[in-house]
């Protein structure tokens, strides 16, 4: 496909009747100017608030009909009385009545007549007097909606697609859950961007990577991009549950009666074994980015350790490569929506975003840098583009040092070898805090100190060739800066944020539905050591990415683990560490065995995007003092938290 240009713009009619408008009311010179942002100049209290069932053509929970989508609308009276059309901001999430929306775990309430009351987050209240519809999809098999949640496959999908295809004109709906009665979408224009956090978010990649007709940007937010990846790494299982934990978690009541062979299929299609089966190709919306259209404002925690970094290279990548507009955000957090770590820039960037994408208005944020990070609690960079201009990858490669266990990493080959034993109780804090001390349970490498700054950004992979002594190993490789640092704890319950009690509003409020939400501040950790990037795999998957095999004890094997994509500056006067190790406790499970483990270094080694290259750790590298450290316990965040998780807020 031929790379499209970044930003295209699209000025709508009613943007230029509005226009017209004003140059009657204007002087000459003030109405040449465009429109820079929408206005909140319609009711949000005498907004309409309507619900229509989308037809999705699919019958998941077997009754003999076709399954239908609740849909929540809430959109301006005063355009649709002067016949004006509007886009649509649409979240399509399984939590609406389960679990709850945002960091106050906010849920639909409904009036007497089953008219939306409540709408959960602040869409509506901030975008419906902006000139915006908001639309909040009730997943198939959750709230009012029929048929059966199938965990980011078909139905899911579906669910969500079907309702785009009714805002352009191409699907059925009706007034009633039953009934025959159609609803039309004439009011919109069916430009729609999705936006939602979590398994929301991951709807709005799904979508987007069927190429639907009328789905104009979408907003990932700590979203999935593979739900293989959610649950296992090559191999390597993340959590002791598959996705039928899941549909259950968040089925209506009327789905749970119903089904159960649905349920049955994610069982069967989804073996602990963590074979790749045709059930997580179906929800694999890395290899259809080809199709997506729309283009993507993502955003996501580099310490998420629920939907994790893995899901943002290879999608980030894949969009990259087909020419897709994009954005991104990255921030110290873990699974935390930007609302909640950086309100006001968040709201006004969003509202910048819509506009652009969904009113065609040329505000520059088109002309604005690509990528926000966050580098300390609160401060920002930004960078013209993601990665940025001049990375380039380079090989590091352990060696020996002066104790076992205790390496060195550097440029040049390294030899001999190194050995651990997993331990299933110990995790990368552990292993980090004890990075100069020669422990058994893991293998650590450090570079010099720098003497100046080291930039990481984008994906690494480590490539290890190790004998196990026991037919099953799991390996974990990370990467650590080792040095004094004020970070957010994202290992807190709240993972890089503390709530308060004091409010903000962001729009207009009814008696049902308020605008105003508790303001957070950043929880942060002094520590000694900050973990940057990640990556696990079992060695079964040795020689298959897609399925595992037994090993053979003392037989020497190699895989390349795929570590996490991350943007992360290493400071003067701080060291780079790789650790390899088995079992990371709490982030994967252990393997049936505890095997020792023995690394050929001379095979080892890791593939790291630096701005700068293999030039720059030279250079940061050089003339660096070579006294190894004394071998003090360092700080960190405390380790993983082992709770079971939902794509959603660690609940």
């Amino acid at each position: 496909m031929p790379k499209r240009t970044r930003f295209t713009t699209w000025r709508p009619l009613a943007t230029a009747a509005t226009a017209a408008l004003l140059a009657t009311l204007l002087t000459p010179v003030a109405a040449q100017a465009a429109p820079r942002g929408s206005e909140p100049v319609h009711s949000y209290e005498d907004a309409i608030r309507e619900a229509v069932w989308v037809d999705t053509g699919l019958d998941g929970d077997r009754d003999g009909k076709p399954d239908r989508v609740a849909v929540d609308i809430v959109r301006p009276r005063e355009t649709a009385r002067q016949g004006r059309k509007v886009p649509v901001i649409m979240d399509a999430s399984p939590y609406y009545s389960c679990c709850g929306r945002g960091n106050e775990s906010q849920k639909k309430t409904y009036d007497a007549q089953g008219r939306v009351a409540q709408m959960p987050l602040y869409y509506d209240n901030y975008f419906v007097p902006r000139g915006y519809a908001f639309v909040g999809v009730d997943l198939a098999g959750t709230n009012r909606s029929d048929g059966c949640v199938d965990v980011g496959g078909r139905s899911d999908i579906q669910s969500a697609k079907a309702v785009v295809d009714w805002l352009n004109g191409r699907a059925k709906a009706y007034t009633s859950r039953t009934g025959t009665t159609r609803a039309q979408a004439g009011w919109t224009n069916g430009r729609t961007g999705m936006i939602g956090k979590s398994w929301d978010g991951t709807i709005a990649n799904g979508v987007a990577a069927t190429g639907v007709k009328g789905l104009k940007t979408i907003v990932p937010i700590s979203a999935i991009s593979s739900w293989y990846d959610y649950y296992f790494q090559q191999g390597a299982p993340l959590y002791d549950s598959g996705p039928a934990w899941l549909s259950d978690y968040v089925d209506s009541p009327d789905a749970r009666a119903k089904c159960a062979a649905v349920q049955q299929k994610l069982v069967d299609g989804a073996p602990r074994t963590g074979d790749r089966t045709p059930l997580w190709t179906e929800r694999d919306y890395v290899k259809a980015a080809r199709k997506v259209k729309a283009s993507v404002f993502l955003v996501h925690g580099m310490q998420d350790l629920n939907v994790r970094m893995k899901h943002v290279g290879p999608w980030w990548d894949a969009l990259a490569k087909n020419g897709v507009e994009r954005k991104i955000w990255l921030s110290q957090t873990g699974h935390v929506d930007p609302f909640d770590f950086r309100r006001g820039a968040w709201v006004e960037t969003l509202h910048r975003w819509f506009d652009h994408e969904l009113m065609g208005i040329d505000n520059g944020i088109d002309r604005e840098p690509m990528a926000d990070i966050e580098r300390a609690p609160g401060r920002w960079d930004t960078s013209r583009v993601w990665p940025p201009s001049g990375t380039r990858t380079a090989t590091l490669r352990p060696g020996r040092g002066t104790q076992d266990g205790v390496g060195t990493l550097g440029l040049h080959r390294g030899h001999g070898t190194a050995s651990f034993t997993d331990d299933p109780e110990r995790s990368e804090t552990d292993w980090a805090a004890r990075i100069d001390e020669p422990t058994s349970e893991k293998a650590g490498f450090t570079t010099r100190t720098l003497t100046r700054d080291l930039r990481l950004s984008g994906s690494s992979e480590v490539t290890v060739t190790a004998t196990p002594s026991t037919p099953t190993a799991h390996l974990s490789a990370v990467l650590v800066d080792l040095g004094p640092a004020t970070i957010r704890d994202y290992a807190d319950a709240g993972e890089g944020i503390t709530t308060l009690t004091n409010r903000t509003c962001w729009g207009p409020s009814t008696p049902a539905d308020s605008s105003c939400f508790k303001e957070t501040k950043a929880k942060t950790a002094d520590v000694g050591y900050t973990v940057v990037s990640r990556g696990w795999a079992d060695l079964g998957n040795h020689a298959s990415d897609h399925k595992g095999s037994p090993l053979t004890p003392g037989k020497r094997y190699t895989i390349t683990l795929d570590l996490a994509a991350t943007d992360h500056v290493v400071p003067k006067g701080h060291r780079l560490a790789l650790i390899v190790a088995g079992t990371d406790q709490g982030l994967i499970d252990p393997p049936a065995d505890k095997p020792r483990l023995t690394l050929d270094l001379s095979r080892t080694s890791a593939r790291v995007p630096f701005t700068g290259g293999a030039a720059a750790f030279a250079r940061a590298t050089t003339g660096a003092a070579t006294a190894t450290p004394d071998a003090t316990l360092l700080d960190g965040v405390r380790e993983p938290r082992t709770t079971h998780r939902v794509p959603e807020a660690s609940q």
